[in-house]
């Protein structure tokens, strides 16, 4: 039996590289994201995190200059899905429900334990904020703006934060070698470019409410430093 279990542990972990490889799709990305936030504005994990597998494919599509934060998303989704599956499912079928229940423990269990599902999320939440600056500014930037840029200043005003100084430094020299902003927008995978500025201009409103409401839920029990 024990076998088994880890055979299945092995072929969950497969079919969740092989979800994560496959094609980009913007239009995946924002039908998970609707599906988010319920008429009293829970945020429901199950949909949040397949959001986050098809926005780990376009960091993927775009190769090492991603590595080091889609690989670290890798690791927060599978963890999350981890206690979405677990025997104590029912506290994490929300994002309000998983707060209540892991801060029942106490705030100090929650601030010591890594594994933590407001933990993990947090970081899932400051990545979520770098890739809506960086979306709507491929978005709303015009055709011969600069990838580059508008990667460097999303990424400033988000994850550069919680990086160290070698990170940071080494994320600003990656994207200098990032593709144009048509490749950018073919990669979305949606048709023309026009179609794709229009469907980001679906999306990222979405993406935007998912972020306010997770920022306005962990500032009001102060887990906004975590560490």
């Amino acid at each position: 039996p024990k076998r088994i279990g880890r055979s299945g542990r092995r072929e969950a972990k497969g079919r969740r590289a092989m979800a994560a490889a496959g094609a980009f799709s913007l239009r995946e990305v924002l039908d998970a994201f609707q599906r988010c936030v319920t008429e009293r504005r829970e945020v429901l994990l199950e949909p949040y995190l397949s959001g986050w597998w098809g926005l780990i494919r376009f960091l993927q599509r775009l190769g090492a200059v991603f590595a080091f934060i889609s690989k670290d998303a890798v690791a927060k989704v599978e963890l999350m899905e981890g206690l979405c599956r677990g025997p104590q499912r029912e506290h994490y079928e929300s994002l309000q429900a998983m707060v209540r229940f892991e801060l029942a423990r106490g705030p100090g269990e929650l601030r010591g334990r890594p594994g933590s599902g407001c933990r993990t999320v947090l970081r899932l939440h400051r990545a979520l904020l770098w890739l809506q600056l960086f979306l709507e500014g491929l978005r709303t930037s015009s055709r011969d703006s600069r990838t580059s840029v508008i990667c460097t200043d999303a990424y400033n005003a988000s994850l550069a934060a919680h990086h160290p100084w070698v990170v940071r430094k080494a994320a600003t020299v990656a994207f200098c070698a990032l593709p144009s902003r048509d490749t950018f927008l073919e990669i979305m995978n949606v048709g023309p470019a026009e179609e794709a500025v229009a469907m980001l201009g679906e999306a990222i409103p979405y993406i935007q409410s998912v972020y306010g409401i997770t920022q306005e839920l962990f500032a009001q029990h102060r887990l906004l430093d975590l560490p």
